[in-house]
């Protein structure tokens, strides 16, 4: 037997600890290759830890809430046979004794509060394996053993994960609401969920609560002004048509309107380069050298995170294909690393995604400006041809342009946005490749 050292990775040049957030894995479990064991969080981004090599988790050196040195050992994974890099990885041979009573005693902590919050919320045992994070949401949801026995699992063996669980409260609180609330006609105002009498209370996550401080700041830093434009992207939709299924065949990616629309604004920056700028303390004012658009993303959990691409307009459609469903697919599973969601020097967020023709994006600081894409969506307008004006079923959208006007004027703003207008009506593909 051999041990391994699961330690916390290098998550980027600016990060340098994180906060252990759940551990997905019990003392004594046993353990895939590049199975996730740990859950963290640093200042910027939630994600977890998988472990490189596949055995038995044998120690938990770190509990919940633990603040982990990058570089720093979490737990100690025991495999069958050597390892290959034994130097490193067969350090734990002659870990410190005090260090492993330590340990144990983490593992014996553990242990009694689990033992303790069971017998508190009186779960009843089950055969079916639940992680301690699990356990604990459960308990604090008031889930029974029964009903819990009956979320399905995405992990491994039909394992119920931290996504499942918080999955099925969702759409446990919605049924709730639906049971009582009274029967209505669709006009009829629906009173919200109470408990005793009293209007609910639900605590933000921590990741809201960073997004709400986030927007607050914005609001009260930068002067927000907007301008909104209309686009005809007729052309743009038949080509799409007409060529997704041929380039999800040749290159193995789906072919969405949101590369196009990040190539677009990757122009209109070059064009207009005033627009990619920061404030560097209250007087002076940054321009980026590098394009870095930051793409607004839905999370797991619904809230939104913005991952970069860097250098966007060295990108051509079919890199900028790859980068945005990867880091689209990435951060809807909580895989973003720090360092991918770091650096933007302009965001773009598509609501038209839920419907919304248009909106006032907030700005995501230390940013100058943000682009909202509106749906598209068929709509009659006048057309000239030869023969005089003619109506016609057209594809149109509307894009809104919040900006900073304290560096930004309305002039730039509304040129910013009328270059990407002219710019998708005119799509060419052939030179997009």
């Amino acid at each position: 037997m051999a041990k391994f050292e699961l330690k916390l990775p290098k998550m980027g040049e600016s990060v340098a600890e994180a906060t252990v957030t759940g551990w997905l894995k019990e003392v004594g479990d046993i353990i895939e290759a590049d199975e996730s064991v740990v859950e963290i969080a640093t200042d910027k981004v939630d994600s977890d830890v998988p472990c490189e090599v596949s055995g038995t988790l044998v120690q938990i050196l770190h509990d919940k809430d633990a603040v982990v040195k990058v570089g720093e050992t979490l737990a100690i994974i025991e495999v069958e046979g050597e390892l290959e890099n034994s130097a490193d990885d067969i350090a734990l041979e002659n870990i410190d004794t005090t260090v492993s009573k330590a340990a144990q005693q983490v593992e014996k902590e553990i242990e009694k509060a689990v033992v303790s919050k069971t017998a508190v919320s009186k779960v009843v045992t089950s055969d079916r394996f639940y992680s301690p994070l699990v356990r604990n949401i459960a308990n604090e949801e008031g889930i029974s053993q029964a009903e819990l026995d009956k979320i399905p699992g995405s992990g491994l063996e039909g394992r119920v994960t931290k996504s499942d669980i918080l999955e099925y409260l969702e759409t446990r609180v919605v049924e709730k609401k639906t049971e009582t609330a009274p029967t209505a006609s669709k006009t009829q105002t629906v009173v919200p969920l109470s408990l005793n009498g009293e209007d609910e209370l639900i605590e933000l996550s921590r990741m809201g609560k960073m997004i709400s401080d986030h927007m607050i700041h914005s609001v009260q830093k930068s002067a927000h002004v907007q301008s909104f434009i209309e686009v005809d992207v007729t052309n743009l939709v038949t080509w799409r048509s007409h060529n997704k299924d041929a380039f999800l065949k040749r290159e193995g990616e789906k072919l969405t309107y949101t590369p196009v629309f990040m190539m677009a604004v990757a122009a209109a920056i070059k064009e207009y380069p005033l627009v990619n700028l920061s404030f560097d303390g209250d007087k002076k004012v940054a321009i980026r050298k590098d394009i870095n658009l930051g793409l607004a993303a839905a999370l797991g959990d619904g809230n939104l995170i913005v991952p970069v691409i860097h250098k966007a307009d060295e990108l051509n459609l079919i890199g900028m294909a790859k980068v945005v469903n990867d880091l689209a697919l990435r951060a809807k599973n909580n895989k973003l690393k720090p360092d991918e969601i770091q650096g933007g020097t302009y965001t773009v967020t598509n609501v038209g995604g839920f419907g919304s023709l248009f909106g006032t994006p907030i700005i995501n600081q230390p940013e100058a400006a943000i682009l909202a894409i509106g749906a598209i969506r068929k709509v009659p307008a006048v057309l000239e041809t030869p023969e005089g004006d003619v109506i016609a079923i057209r594809q149109k959208m509307f894009l809104s342009h919040s900006y900073d006007h304290r560096v930004i004027n309305g002039a730039l703003g509304g040129l910013f946005i009328k270059f990407i207008k002219d710019y998708l009506e005119a799509w060419d593909a052939e030179g997009a490749f």
